[in-house]
């Protein structure tokens, strides 16, 4: 178990990387340091937020194997953290769509919704993170107890999701999707595994005073 000061330092040093990419684009926007949007500037907006929400959304998904194969407990300390900001740039991401691309037009965003599928899973997805965000402080936590983790179990329809929404909206490159798409079935399946592991102990542990008996039988 790394020190709490330790911690807080790693902490201190990740909320600046976590706004770089969101620093990146507000100098691109403004054409400084020779940064720029290119020739579609909303949709580069709105392809990067969601491609940094959903990065962080499979970094907070990767810390539960991750802590599982190395043994660091501390890694657990990061997981909020993580999730804040995949929610964050999610609803910036939403945020350019609904402003920018679409000018506040509610009527034109419910018909998207209706009509065009990938952006009802964007949309769904965002819907679930929601509870996800609100409930993420220690005091929900303690408050909703064990309903707590059933809760944010959610994450993963939330992933599954925002993989296939990025999948749907690129249409024809979908490389840097099918690897995301890749990444998340690994850290499903791991937590499968870890699950199978846990029930194949606990039914060892059970059966192992039957077996006592019949020995001294």
């Amino acid at each position: 178990m790394k020190p709490r000061g330790s911690i807080l330092l790693v902490k201190l040093l990740l909320w600046p990387l976590c706004l770089a990419p969101l620093g990146m684009l507000v100098l691109a926007t403004f054409g400084l340091l020779g940064l720029e949007l290119g020739a579609n500037p909303v949709e580069e907006l709105l392809h990067t937020l969601g491609k940094w929400g959903l990065k962080f959304l499979l970094a907070t998904l990767a810390i539960t194997p991750l802590r599982r194969w190395t043994g660091w407990s501390w890694l657990l300390s990061f997981r909020r953290l993580l999730g804040l900001f995949a929610f964050f740039y999610i609803v910036l991401h939403f945020g350019v769509y609904l402003v920018l691309d679409q000018t506040l037009d509610v009527r034109a965003v419910l018909e998207d919704v209706l009509e065009r599928p990938y952006i009802t899973l964007g949309m769904a997805g965002l819907i679930l993170m929601l509870p996800l965000a609100l409930t993420s402080t220690r005091g929900m936590m303690r408050r909703l107890g064990r309903r707590w983790k059933q809760l944010h179990q959610l994450v993963y329809v939330v992933a599954i999701l925002g993989v296939w929404h990025f999948y749907w909206q690129v249409k024809l490159d979908t490389l840097e999707p099918t690897i995301y798409a890749g990444l998340l079935v690994v850290m499903l399946g791991a937590r499968l595994w870890f699950r199978s592991q846990k029930r194949a102990a606990v039914a060892a542990t059970t059966g192992l005073p039957e077996r006592r008996a019949r020995c001294a039988n």
